[in-house]
């Protein structure tokens, strides 16, 4: 019976749109209707459907109620409102069809009841939302300063702030767990909307817990009820936050499990939780390696990149938020040192510059010395055997990578690269350096790449289809 009780009641998401869709029909059929009133008994009809379908959809609900272990005092007004929507609809029934028993009902506006009626069927779905989704579905998206016009409660973001030199003298629950529990769980834990009366706002309402009991348990994270609900499934009505909600990351996840192992400590630094690096390293700055410097510069000249463009050299913004760009001489194999003069009214704004497959030779160095802010270059496919780089190496403080593949790059000037201040990678695949020799320079912090890599052979190599 149990079984079958349950399998009803979660029928009454699928049922309760019977009667929005018949209600809505028959209002709209209705307004149709509203001069030649020629379709009064089938809008009737229609009301009669609906009237039927609302008490089914209050039968399955009433199940779902029992079942699911909803509280009364959050379902009650859905309910209620719901056996209303029923009984009006039957009432229309009998005001359409002319009732002899509901004469009474013809002294009052048809329209009044049409519009009582959507007030009640909309009214009735909004608690039906706001029982699934939370009260606050609608308008979580908006912003901050809307929701509190029109009532809502708000809660600024918190941000987790903590860094490689500093993260272990960061106040655990302040600078951590709290963010966490504020941006994730607060909106439906707190003074204003205390969801399974818990309340996470603060030490004292989560160690008193909720209508359940305890949601903490001291150096236990697989016993703490807000634990364990955080890893739940989603599509399990017991995992939080809620479906449709802002989910916390795994990391965060696993920062409340450490945090609740390490007996929740409402006070002290991470140092003293003893708690590991690792855990917060996801937390941390992320160090963003951009194809151009750390720094503002201004806008080249339309009329300049245009002449150049004219030219056949190919010329890009790297971003729409910088001023750096990017020259390619992909389609003019021609370049030659001499036409490096092309680009003098952009040497401040190249960050990249492909040279790869055109005539330049070791002279080209000298003039490559004056792009204050080149970071990326590629020379592959050309004649540079090295000679003269060191020029570059005194001039280019930006520089991170070189492409001298398929070039004459010879081992004399390979060390010296070991002298530019931020090169990272050096691609000599095919070139005259000996493939077995120096893998790096300056400590690894320049890596030598050769290229020339192989896949390891794995058993679907031999299958013959």
């Amino acid at each position: 019976m149990d079984v079958l009780q349950q399998l009803l009641g979660r029928l009454h998401p699928l049922i309760v749109h019977l009667p929005i869709g018949f209600i809505l029909l028959g209002l709209l059929l209705q307004w149709h209707d509203r001069k030649t009133r020629q379709y009064g008994k089938v809008i009737g009809l229609i009301f009669l459907w609906a009237g039927i379908s609302a008490v089914l959809a209050c039968s399955t609900g009433y199940l779902q109620y029992l079942g699911e272990g909803y509280g009364f005092d959050t379902v009650k007004l859905h309910l209620w409102s719901g056996i209303a929507t029923a009984l009006f609809s039957f009432i229309m029934y009998a005001r359409l069809r002319k009732w002899k028993p509901a004469d009474f009902l013809a002294k009052i506006p048809m329209v009044a009841f049409s519009i009582l009626l959507f007030v009640m069927i909309s009214f009735t779905g909004h608690q039906g939302g706001n029982i699934t989704h939370g009260e606050d579905y609608l308008v979580e998206p908006l912003p901050n300063s809307i929701k509190s016009a029109l009532g809502y409660a708000t809660f600024e973001e918190k941000k987790i702030v903590l860094n490689e030199q500093n993260w272990d003298e960061a106040q655990l629950y302040e600078e951590v767990i709290d963010p966490i529990l504020n941006n994730k769980c607060i909106s439906c834990h707190n003074p204003k909307k205390t969801k399974g009366e818990l309340l996470l706002n603060s030490e004292e309402g989560i160690l008193t817990g909720g209508e359940n009991g305890e949601v903490v348990v001291t150096n236990s994270a697989s016993d703490s009820e807000i634990f364990i609900r955080m890893n739940l499934p989603k599509d399990n009505d017991d995992h939080m936050p809620p479906e449709g909600k802002t989910q916390p990351s795994k990391e965060e996840i696993a920062l409340i499990g450490a945090w609740l192992d390490a007996g929740h400590p409402f006070g002290g630094t991470i140092a003293e939780s003893g708690l590991g690096k690792e855990l917060f390293r996801p937390f941390f700055p992320k160090k963003v390696d951009n194809d151009y410097p750390n720094l503002d510069i201004v806008a080249a000249s339309q009329d300049s990149i245009d002449a150049i463009k004219d030219q056949g050299i190919h010329i890009d913004k790297i971003s729409t938020a910088v001023n750096f760009l990017k020259v390619s001489c992909l389609n003019k194999p021609s370049f030659s040192d001499s036409d490096f003069v092309l680009l003098n009214s952009l040497k401040k704004q190249i960050a990249v510059l492909d040279l790869g497959g055109t005539r330049v030779s070791d002279a080209i160095f000298e003039k490559l010395a004056t792009l204050p802010h080149l970071t990326i270059l590629n020379l592959d496919d050309t004649d540079i055997t090295g000679k003269g780089i060191e020029k570059l190496a005194d001039a280019s403080e930006h520089l991170k990578s070189i492409n001298l593949t398929n070039s004459k790059f010879q081992e004399p000037y390979l060390e010296k690269l070991a002298d530019f201040k931020k090169l990272k990678k050096v691609y000599v695949f095919n070139s005259q350096l000996d493939a077995d020799g120096t893998k790096s320079l300056k400590d690894g912090q320049i890596t030598i790449d050769y290229g020339n890599y192989e896949l390891p052979a794995i058993a679907s190599d031999s299958i013959v289809y």
